[in-house]
């Protein structure tokens, strides 16, 4: 029979199911979109029972899919995103409250508070993260003071917290596995990346009990099996990994100082730095990059909140394309941008800024705009983010050479070229583009011993495309002069 790594990939706007070979090549993909909420400004919920359900039935579909091709699935991995906050009672499995997203801005001013009581030295040694509310930390102090229900589970010890890895884990295993790995624990600014363990003195200094937290595994770990009356079959859950972090594994980033950036929902680069923790002078972010055998490998962490949730934007909200695909033609079919930036800080802006009040400006607007001048700029804005980054990484002394890059938004060959040429490095593109997915689905892998090493790993990643800077280095001055100008009006 032949032998095949499941991966379930559990975004932001949607559930995906994959289905590799275990020389990574992609044989099934069944994927469900699900419905954003928002239900205030800057506020960001999913209702964790679609999440839920989406992930189920495209699951169901690969499973059935598997057999159809006469192959025995070895293995299962989670990849999700991160930050995310669900919390749910213990004996009913009903969730509380809807799920507050990674997008959300509701718990900014205690963030404030927070700051302004200099907790953020304190809380960015033992995390790597800034008091923000981008993390799960106040979120789930929001609910616990904001939903009616909570504080009577509080009391008789049924209530339970989880990013989106733990519901799934709990829901898949029928309740039996209450567990999160390192990745998606050192996202919420409740876990040391020193010691390893929940941090009490955070926990009391926000208030939130020890006992609603599940146990923390290694990325590769036992993480039970799924449940036959569930999913209709026992699958090992090898390998769980937040989803970026799972990317810079899809990526083969094992060496200290490799770098990848993927374009989803939002982008985020990470940067392996191997047994160190570095933390940056230029706002961005320490973080685990996949622990093994309890032992932590740490990355560099840039965030950008909105990159294909701004495309999204030009197709739901505003109409102005049909879907993904056009930006490529539309942005090829104009000679520059004639000035025309948009920032989009629909809600707040990432690093290097952490700014969760700013919100989105269009600037540069005169008679001759036109709609494909909108187009063009959001497609822009995500290379001109990103090169903010890698100036962060530059100002603490990190000189990337190469860089590899995945996710939807590459696909659009202008994008990966323009994004080339803005940040001034060589970009390099894989074969499978799924790399969250692949990431997670080779860790799975190795957890069920089909991969003995990293090295075997890293032989499965493929290259599709080099692009290399080909723009003009006044040109790309006047470009950047003009992104610096908007984001200072932005900040303003």
């Amino acid at each position: 029979m032949k032998k095949f790594l499941v991966a379930i990939d559990q975004g932001t706007t949607s559930s995906r199911v994959i289905l590799f070979d275990v020389r990574g090549n992609i044989k099934f993909i069944s994927q469900f979109e699900f419905k954003q909420y928002f239900p205030q400004n800057g506020w960001v919920e999913h209702n964790p029972n679609e999440i839920w359900l989406t992930t189920l039935k495209a699951l169901k579909k690969v499973i059935k899919k598997a057999s159809t091709l006469n192959g025995k699935i070895i293995s299962l991995g989670i990849t999700n995103q991160r930050e995310t906050t669900i919390l749910w009672n213990k004996k009913t499995g009903k969730v509380i409250y809807n799920a507050i997203v990674w997008q959300d801005r509701r718990t900014e001013k205690y963030c404030e508070k927070l700051k302004k009581k200099n907790y953020e030295k304190k809380f960015r040694k033992k995390t790597g993260l800034f008091i923000d509310p981008y993390f799960s930390a106040t979120k789930i102090k929001w609910i616990l003071e904001n939903v009616k229900n909570a504080q009577k589970l509080l009391k008789s010890n049924n209530l339970l917290f989880g990013t989106v890895d733990t519901f799934l884990i709990w829901k898949l295993t029928r309740g039996k596995k209450y567990l999160t790995e390192a990745t998606n624990a050192s996202r919420t600014m409740l876990f040391n990346i020193n010691s390893n363990k929940w941090d009490l003195e955070i926990l009391k200094k926000l208030n939130i009990p020890r006992n609603i937290l599940p146990e923390v595994k290694n990325s590769v770990d036992n993480f039970g099996y799924t449940d036959k009356k569930i999913v209709g079959k026992e699958i090992p859950i090898s390998a769980v990994l937040g989803d970026q972090q799972a990317a810079a594994v899809g990526q083969a980033c094992f060496e200290k100082g490799s770098i990848k950036t993927t374009y989803g929902t939002g982008a985020f680069m990470i940067m392996n730095t191997g047994t160190k923790k570095i933390y940056s002078k230029n706002n961005l972010l320490t973080t685990i990059c996949y622990r093994l055998n309890e032992k932590n490998i740490y990355a560099l962490e840039g965030s950008i909140f909105i990159a294909g949730a701004g495309v999204q934007w030009l197709r739901d909200k505003v109409r102005l394309i049909n879907n993904a695909h056009e930006t490529e033609k539309i942005s090829q079919s104009l000679k520059n941008n004639d000035g025309v930036y948009i920032v989009p800080a629909f809600s707040g802006i990432g690093a290097p800024y952490w700014r969760p009040n700013a919100r989105g400006l269009i600037t540069g607007l005169t008679r001759n705009t036109d709609w494909k001048n909108f187009v063009r700029a959001i497609i822009e804005s995500v290379a001109y983010q990103t090169n903010d980054l890698f100036n962060s990484m530059k100002n603490d002394g990190l000189k990337p050479r190469i860089v590899k890059i995945d996710g939807g938004m590459v696909k659009n060959n202008w994008f990966s070229q323009f994004l080339s040429d803005i940040i001034n490095i060589n970009v390099l593109r894989p074969k499978v583009l799924e790399t969250t997915a692949l990431g997670v689905a080779l860790f799975a892998g190795y957890g069920c011993g089909e991969f003995k090493s990293l090295d075997e790993i890293k032989s499965v990643w493929k290259k599709d495309r080099f692009f290399s800077p080909k723009l003009k280095k006044s040109t790309r001055n006047k470009l950047l002069k003009g992104w610096k100008l908007a984001i200072r009006k932005t900040l303003a």
